[in-house]
């Protein structure tokens, strides 16, 4: 039963969707370089997003201004990429359903049965258990153009 619901959470076609939208809000995006949501926030923004940081222990984060939480934005955001721990995640996806947004993002680790009910409940999209920044590139960066996204790990090619 676990491998069908993740199977469900992290469908190919649903990823390439919301690597379509452009506005990301990072959730817990933090201001240390060494942290993966400093590094996928850097990464995305290098690549193209409008990139949010949310952060209520942080005023600025690579330039740009960090908000206390998804609902203190002003703008529309498409994707809510979470890097917090799996309690959190029903808070904010809450935060996703009212502010709007078209997808609630779990990276790594971070899996919520509860969040991921909330967000479905409220029209929001969820992909867990997956990073945004390697999904990026396997469909989208390098990763795609040296043929990684074809889903088939093999040592041999067709013929």
């Amino acid at each position: 039963m676990k491998e069908k619901v993740l199977d469900e959470w992290q469908d190919p076609v649903l990823i390439r969707s919301a690597l379509s939208e452009k506005r990301v809000a990072v959730v817990g995006m933090s201001s240390k370089e060494l942290r993966a949501s400093y590094f996928v926030g850097f990464y995305l923004k290098r690549n193209g997003y409008d990139v949010v940081p949310v952060n209520p222990r942080e005023s600025e984060i690579l330039g740009m201004t960090c908000y206390p939480s998804l609902q203190d934005i002003p703008d529309p955001i498409d994707v809510v990429d979470v890097f917090r721990e799996p309690a959190a995640v029903p808070q904010i996806a809450e935060e996703s359903v009212a502010i709007g947004a078209k997808f609630l993002w779990l990276q790594f680790g971070v899996i919520s049965h509860e969040g991921v009910s909330i967000a479905t409940e409220g029209g929001v999209k969820s992909i867990v258990d997956r990073c945004i920044k390697i999904e990026h590139a396997r469909y989208l960066g390098r990763m795609h153009w040296l043929g990684f996204n074809t889903e088939q790990i093999r040592a041999t090619r067709d013929r």
